[in-house]
C-alpha cells in the first residue's frame, strides 16, 4: 500500500507512552455471569477485531449508552494530533483517508459525517464507557464514545499470528482492519447498531442474538471494502500487488470457524459472532467490487 500522500488525521489520542489508563471494569459474576472459559472464548473472538467483546458478555448494555458494571475513572489523555513515528503516521493517514471518503459518501446523500477518534495504546488503557481496553482484545470500536482502540503491537503480530502479509502488504492489512472498525462507526451513525442491540435484547436465544451480531460484523467487513473501492478511485495507484490477497488471507484467518478450529474446538455455527472465513471474504469483496452502502445490506441477505 502506498500511503505517502494520505491526509494525516489529527483525531488521534496517542497514549502509547502514558503507561495506560486508570480505572477498571467489572465482568458480570455470580448467578447470571459467564464463566472464565466463556470470557476467554469471547476474548478470542473479540481479538479478531470488532465491537468491544465485552458488549457480548454484558448483554450489549454499553452499546446504547448504559454504564458498565463498574464505572471507570476518567481516562488520562495522551498526545493529541497526528503521531510522528512510522506506525502512527500510517494509522493517522489511513484514518484521514477513511474520513475523507466517508464524508464524500455521506454528503452525496445529504448527510453529515463526523469521523471517530483513534486511541493508540500499549498493553492496556482506560476505554471510557467501554471499560478497560486490553491488548488481548484486539482493535475494537466503542460505540457510546465513538472511539476506536488499537494497541499498535497488534499490527506487528498480524504477520506472525495470521501469516497473512509480509512487507508492504501488512500496511494494507492494517488499513483493512482500521476500515472495519470505521465501518462500525458508520453503522453507529446510521443508527444500525442501536437497532440491532434492541433486537438482540428481544432475542429468544443466544443463537438468535449471535446471528444478528454476525450480520453486524459482515456488514463492517463490506463497508471496509467500500472504502477501499472509493480510495482506489481517488488514488488509482495506492494498492500494490498482493495487498488485496493479504487482506483476504487475514479475513479468512479471523473467521469464527477458523478461530474455533485453531482453539481445538468443534465448529459450531450457532456460536458464530463474526462470520465464517468464507463469509468475511465474500462480504469484503462485495463492498470492494460494488462500492456502495446499499450493497452491504447483510440484514436483507438470505445468504450470508
Amino acid at each position: 500500500m502506498r500511503d505517502d500522500d494520505f491526509r494525516r488525521s489529527d483525531n488521534i489520542d496517542d497514549r502509547r507512552d502514558s503507561g495506560g489508563g486508570g480505572g477498571g471494569f467489572g465482568f458480570p459474576t455470580g448467578g447470571g455471569g459467564l464463566g472464565i472459559g466463556a470470557i476467554v472464548v469471547l476474548g478470542l473472538v473479540g481479538w479478531a477485531f470488532g465491537i468491544d467483546p465485552r458488549l457480548l458478555i454484558s448483554g450489549a448494555e454499553v452499546l446504547t449508552g448504559g454504564a458498565p458494571t463498574q464505572q471507570s475513572e476518567r481516562a488520562s489523555p495522551g498526545k493529541q494530533g497526528a503521531p510522528t513515528d512510522d506506525m502512527g503516521k500510517m494509522i493517522s493517514g489511513v484514518l484521514g483517508e477513511i474520513d475523507d471518503r466517508w464524508t464524500e459518501i455521506f454528503k452525496a446523500s445529504g448527510q453529515t459525517y463526523v469521523g471517530p477518534k483513534i486511541v493508540l495504546f500499549r498493553n492496556s488503557t482506560n476505554g471510557g464507557r467501554c471499560g478497560m481496553a486490553q491488548s488481548a482484545m484486539g482493535p475494537f470500536y466503542c460505540p457510546p464514545d465513538k472511539q476506536i482502540f488499537i494497541d499498535t503491537n497488534f499490527f506487528k503480530q498480524v504477520e506472525t499470528r495470521f501469516k497473512g502479509c509480509s512487507g508492504s502488504a501488512c500496511r494494507f492489512t492494517a488499513a483493512y482492519i482500521i476500515a472495519h472498525e470505521a465501518g462500525h462507526h458508520v453503522q453507529n451513525l446510521l443508527g444500525i447498531l442501536p437497532r440491532v442491540t434492541r433486537l438482540q435484547q428481544q432475542a429468544g436465544s443466544r443463537a438468535e442474538s449471535n446471528a444478528l451480531q454476525v450480520r453486524v460484523e459482515l456488514q463492517a467487513d463490506c463497508l471496509s471494502g467500500v472504502w477501499v473501492n472509493r480510495e482506489e478511485k481517488k488514488r488509482p495507484n495506492f494498492l500494490e500487488p498482493g495487498d488485496i490477497d493479504a487482506a483476504l488471507t487475514t479475513a479468512s484467518a479471523i473467521g469464527d470457524d477458523t478461530l474455533q478450529r485453531n482453539a481445538g474446538r468443534d465448529v459450531v455455527p450457532d456460536s458464530f459472532t463474526h462470520g465464517s472465513a468464507a463469509q468475511r471474504k465474500r462480504w469484503f469483496m462485495t463492498g470492494y467490487q460494488q462500492g456502495t452502502i446499499q450493497s452491504c445490506n447483510t440484514f436483507a441477505a438470505e445468504r450470508l
